[in-house]
């Protein structure tokens, strides 16, 4: 039986909908963050990360009074202190929407009125700030996240055996160091499953923490390859992995996490949530100015 989380956001799912003719805010579907977090005793109200979810919609398309097309990458960011995150389906359908609809008198103004259009509409149905900016085809891909390892480096892969593949907290193991140590670790085979339509979502995860705790790399794989078989969104996912190393480690250790998610349907979504301000590579995937990717597959 679905939840009622899972029934908002399949309003739109096997349904044929012809929003892409007329801009139609009503398509936007909001999912509230809540339940999700309640099963790892996440409070909305006392979250243990700070972070911003950040979007990229590559196929964003409008027209100008005169129906000359202008088309953008679209890059979105609000921040995950919000009481509702956006559904990805019904923001497709919203975006596409803007295709046939014809707004000012050249390119600038076009994408002048659909920025502050899609703010407003965004930030009222999700209420929270919500932000976005177009780049131009021109603009210069930012490299992020250089000195993450891949965790692999610290794995034998002819003895590890993996046989767990819904989320499994127990295959993570620790081990104490003497004095702190800082670690940035890539996972460049996450999978999980969309809640919605049950396909799989791919992406690189990139972890880092500084500790005297030491999580060991091949239960790490483990525990982050268990989610192959997990349906969730992926806000969601990065939010229990952290929630599962932050219970782990003490209090005032750092720790990072990022999903660079690839995209499907046209869009891409990563989320990043962290307790520290020591990843100066989440700026530059923060700042709406930078198109920052960290691997091929983005």
């Amino acid at each position: 039986m679905k939840n009622q989380t899972d029934k908002i956001a399949s309003i739109h799912l096997g349904k044929k909908v012809s929003g892409s003719e007329i801009y139609d805010p009503n398509l936007i579907v909001a999912i509230p963050r809540a339940e999700n977090r309640k099963q790892y005793k996440i409070e909305n109200n006392n979250l243990p990360f700070k972070g911003f979810d950040i979007w990229h919609a590559y196929e964003f398309s409008s027209m100008t009074k005169n129906g000359i097309p202008v088309t953008r990458l679209m890059k979105m960011k609000y921040n995950c202190n919000s009481e509702f995150l956006v559904e990805s389906k019904s923001l497709k359908l919203y975006l596409n929407s803007f295709n046939m609809t014809r707004f000012g008198n050249s390119t600038e103004e076009c994408l002048e009125i659909c920025k502050n259009i899609i703010e407003k509409d965004l930030s009222n149905k999700l209420k929270t700030e919500v932000c976005i900016n177009f780049f131009n085809n021109d603009i210069k891909r930012v490299q992020i996240f250089n000195n993450f390892i891949n965790i692999m480096d610290f794995v034998d892969e002819k003895t590890l055996s993996i046989d767990k593949f819904k989320e499994a907290p127990e295959e993570l193991k620790f081990e104490k160091y003497s004095e702190t140590h800082t670690h940035h670790l890539l996972f460049d085979s996450l999978r999980s499953n969309c809640r919605v339509t049950h396909q799989p979502d791919f992406g690189d995860l990139f972890i880092y923490y500084k500790s005297k705790t030491h999580i060991i790399e091949n239960s790490l794989v483990k525990y982050l390859t268990s989610f192959r078989s997990e349906y969730h969104f992926h806000e969601e996912c990065c939010e229990m992995i952290y929630k599962r190393l932050y219970d782990k480690l003490e209090k005032d250790d750092e720790l990072f996490v990022c999903a660079l998610y690839t995209r499907r349907g046209g869009i891409d979504i990563s989320p990043i949530r962290t307790n520290c301000n020591t990843i100066t590579d989440a700026i530059e995937l923060i700042d709406l100015k930078n198109f920052a990717r960290g691997s091929i597959k983005q």
